[in-house]
């Protein structure tokens, strides 16, 4: 049995200039977005609050850092 492929990727997030970074603060948005909305469930509520700040304050700083100073094109 042969799982479906997936769809390709738009040119935004795939061939475009910057399309890497594109892809790595959308990574780091739905990182933070589902730290913050899972954190109720029952798991994630043994992580110690700092983990969770760290994570979150990592997310931040990369995305600020993502925009506030972006690779210079080669």
């Amino acid at each position: 049995m042969r799982l479906p492929s997936l769809p390709a990727l738009p040119p935004l997030f795939d061939r475009l200039p910057g399309a890497a970074q594109r892809r790595r603060a959308v990574v780091v948005s739905v990182v933070a977005l589902l730290t913050l909305l899972l954190r109720p469930l029952w798991p994630l509520r043994l992580l110690p609050g700092w983990c969770v700040g760290l994570l979150l304050l990592w997310a931040t700083l990369e995305l600020l850092r993502w925009r506030w100073w972006p690779p210079r094109w080669r």
